[in-house]
């Protein structure tokens, strides 16, 4: 069978789906069959079962050990966003797993027009920029990238940011309150440079976070631009669903709004719930 033809595609999709039951049964570092068992099982051919391996390896699904096998890859790392109970937005509980940071960089600087328009800085403006590695359990996870308006953050040192939790640090040892952040996530792949310091191939899966920070007074204290493993790294949201204030629904001239991964009619009958990506910022180190 040729690869690439539709049937070559549709064999590679039921090995993916057999393979998906074989790591939803099994637990983290659990062997799978070898390659010739489960050519056998499935009744392909190697390179199509090679094609379908590949993905899950991609997916963070499955490694492969030189001269070991296959095994079930560890639990991905999870970070859930529940509703905020006051009002709308997300909060932030904290991730899975021990984190830890190591400072790569630290330095003042101004500004800039990029990154002063964001904080709301003249480019002159000074700021301190921070590249930290941010590991869970002793394995990198993430880059993280943190620029501050250097006047709110005296005396800060790269030690600060290798310990304890930073919004903490803002708040007693600087007495900035953060209060809301405005997130955007987004697929990319990693560089040489970040793939090398994650310890993943070139071009692996990752998430795009970009953050902006503010205090109650909507004030700019952060605006952070961090890389995130996709193999490792997964974002659970908990919505509602419930029936939306009559006030906020749409006009019928308005047409249907699509739910994000919700099928076309929704899991209610009586009309879309509310969700939001705007939230009170709780610690995640």
């Amino acid at each position: 069978m040729v690869e690439g033809t539709p049937q070559a595609r549709a064999k590679r999709t039921r090995v993916r789906e057999c393979l998906r039951e074989l790591v939803d049964a099994g637990m983290p570092g659990d062997g799978i069959p070898s390659e010739r068992t489960l050519c056998e099982r499935f009744g392909v051919s190697r390179p199509t079962l090679r094609a379908a391996v590949d993905e899950l390896v991609a997916a963070g699904l499955l490694v492969r050990e030189h001269g070991r096998g296959m095994f079930l890859a560890p639990a991905k790392i999870t970070q859930e966003l529940a509703p905020a109970g006051g009002g709308p937005g997300f909060s932030l509980p904290k991730a899975s797993g021990t984190w830890a940071s190591r400072v790569m960089e630290f330095t003042t600087l101004p500004a800039g027009a990029g990154i002063g328009r964001k904080l709301r800085l003249t480019p002159a403006a000074h700021i301190v920029r921070v590249a930290r590695l941010c590991l869970v359990d002793d394995e990198p996870m993430a880059i993280e990238h943190l620029h501050v308006p250097a006047e709110l953050v005296p005396g800060l040192a790269p030690a600060d940011m290798e310990r304890g939790d930073f919004y903490q640090l803002l708040g007693t040892a600087h007495g900035v309150k953060v209060h809301e952040a405005i997130q955007a996530i987004e697929p990319t792949v990693v560089s040489q440079q970040e793939a090398k310091l994650l310890g993943v191939p070139v071009l692996s899966p990752a998430l795009r976070f970009e953050r902006l920070t503010t205090d109650r007074t909507g004030r700019p204290v952060e605006y952070l631009h961090s890389v995130y493993r996709g193999d490792r790294y997964r974002i659970v949201s908990r919505m509602s669903l419930a029936e939306p204030d009559p006030a906020s629904s749409p006009s019928p001239a308005d047409g249907p709004r699509h739910r994000s991964g919700i099928p076309s009619g929704g899991l209610t009958a009586r009309g879309a719930g509310r969700t939001f990506t705007r939230g009170d910022i709780q610690p995640l180190l």
